[in-house]
């Protein structure tokens, strides 16, 4: 007996001399794929991520960003979840409207948007629809009586810069001729400056955190016509929300539904995931430096100084709203295919 336990106490003694297990993660670098180009709140936020990400996940690995364009970010999503190799090594941010291009069963989806390894999202968002203002159009039922539709550029068919411009015309009686095929917002933006397309359906968050927006916010570029929080935002307090304006025109409760549903993705914001089958300690380590990145006073000072607007979603309450976002009931999903599928 005695040999026993003094064997048993050489192995530990011994054991406890051994160097550490390295972290599978050292010296390794990891990716951050953008769906957007660069410039937008998507990618400012990938550059942030990026720069703290490592210093939060044992072993210190380092975070590069790569804008991979296309689709309105579908060709990220699409890669992350066909090629990419689930180690942990690679990561994406792109639309969480991208859920609904699924739904819709559109032929271009290589993605199954349960199953992605959700890490987090550092910001919800709310919609926005603007306008050049030296357009003759103060409101949005002003936009009935255009001659002409204007032209509103977006990135994507299933994205929600295409399909809230998209919802708020079907709702109040207005044509627009929606041009899909930018990279990001910042091409968009680019192209309303120099008159080639007249409005934008984006996010509140952008408009106020980047460039151009902050500035035409400042000079009256733009003119702000509805947005998609249920109360005004404290900057936009002349801006009528949709639901103040479905108030106004007695808006029956199936489109409220609709809108609703439509608008579901901003409360994912911008969300960060991976494909499927990562390790299950590799997805808590990621998940845990993402909520510790977001915890961050200085990180948030630095965001905020940016004009982004932190507002933390955990990988466990992103995985919630994507149940919840999936499980529609199928009248739903049909209302949301034919304004999908019906001509602009």
């Amino acid at each position: 007996m005695k040999k026993i336990i003094f064997c048993l106490f050489f192995l530990l003694a011994s054991s406890s001399d051994l160097p550490a297990q390295p972290s599978f993660f050292e010296g390794k670098t990891a990716r951050i794929l953008v769906g957007f180009s660069p410039g937008g709140s998507y990618d400012l936020w990938a550059r942030l991520i990026a720069r703290h990400m490592g210093r939060h996940i044992p072993g210190n690995p380092n975070f590069v960003v790569q804008n991979m364009t296309g689709g309105g970010s579908m060709v990220a999503a699409n890669y992350v979840y066909k090629i990419a190799k689930p180690d942990g090594l690679t990561i994406a941010v792109v639309t969480p409207g991208l859920y609904i291009e699924q739904l819709a069963g559109r032929k271009e989806v290589q993605f199954d948007w349960p199953k992605l390894t959700w890490i987090g999202s550092p910001e919800k968002t709310d919609r926005i629809f603007y306008i050049r203002a030296d357009t003759p159009y103060k409101t949005l039922e002003d936009l009935r009586r255009a001659a002409e539709p204007p032209k509103c550029g977006t990135t994507g068919v299933g994205t929600a810069s295409y399909y809230w411009p998209r919802l708020l015309g079907e709702i109040f009686g207005f044509k627009l001729n929606l041009v899909p095929g930018y990279q990001g917002s910042s091409d968009v933006n680019l192209a309303i400056e120099k008159g080639e397309m007249h409005c934008w359906g984006g996010t509140v968050q952008a408009y106020f955190g980047s460039e151009p927006g902050r500035t035409w916010a400042k000079t009256g570029f733009v003119r702000v016509l509805t947005q998609g929080g249920k109360k005004r935002h404290p900057q936009l307090s002349d801006a009528p929300t949709i639901w103040e304006l479905m108030d106004k025109h007695s808006t029956g409760e199936a489109t409220r539904q609709l809108v609703k549903v439509l608008l579901s993705p901003d409360d994912m914001g911008r969300p960060f995931f991976g494909p499927p089958g990562i390790p299950a300690d590799r997805v808590k380590l990621m998940r845990e430096a993402f909520a510790k990145i977001m915890n961050d006073p200085d990180v948030v000072a630095e965001a905020q100084k940016k004009g982004l607007d932190p507002n933390f979603v955990s990988g466990d309450d992103l995985e919630g709203l994507v149940k919840d976002l999936i499980a529609l009931p199928p009248e739903v999903v049909q209302r949301m295919k034919n304004l999908l599928e019906k001509p602009a």
